[in-house]
């Protein structure tokens, strides 16, 4: 399994920075790759992605959720096997640091030369990258979910 860690501060409330990651229909706006996602239930996803021209689709439990803190979760079913938590972090009240850590397993030859060649880890990079221009530009989430997973 391969190990990715990135985090970036964003210029929004921890409240705002939680609440708009809560929204995963959203996260195509901001993630390179990822076509669709799909709230099934408080804690089921269904994600289509197409990176560098591999097509998956796969399903995501959210295994725990607890407001302006943190959200982990772990694929159920489908073609990609990864696991991972996003957490909050406030800096002041007008800061937050968010941190993602994600462990997966490349499949087949591109994804393991391009995981060799660190193309997870600038894409990750990148997304969180977008997610702060996103929401700073935006100043307010589009939607929050504050129930809890545990």
């Amino acid at each position: 399994m391969t190990q990715v860690e990135e985090s970036i501060e964003v210029g929004v409330p921890v409240h705002t920075a939680y609440n708009q990651w809560t929204q995963f229909e959203t996260f195509p706006e901001f993630m390179d790759g990822v076509e669709r996602v799909e709230q099934r239930s408080d804690t089921l996803t269904h994600w289509v992605t197409d990176v560098n021209g591999v097509h998956r689709e796969f399903d995501a439990e959210i295994t725990e959720q607890i407001p302006d803190e943190r959200v982990a979760w772990t694929t159920v079913s489908g073609e990609a096997r990864q696991s991972g938590v996003v957490t909050f972090h406030r800096l002041d009240d007008e800061h937050t640091k968010v941190m993602l850590q994600m462990a997966f397993e490349p499949e087949g030859l591109a994804e393991t030369v391009g995981d060799k060649l660190g193309f997870v880890k600038r894409q990750t990079k990148g997304d969180l990258q977008r997610f702060k221009k996103f929401i700073e530009e935006r100043g307010l989430e589009t939607g929050g979910w504050r129930g809890a997973v545990v």
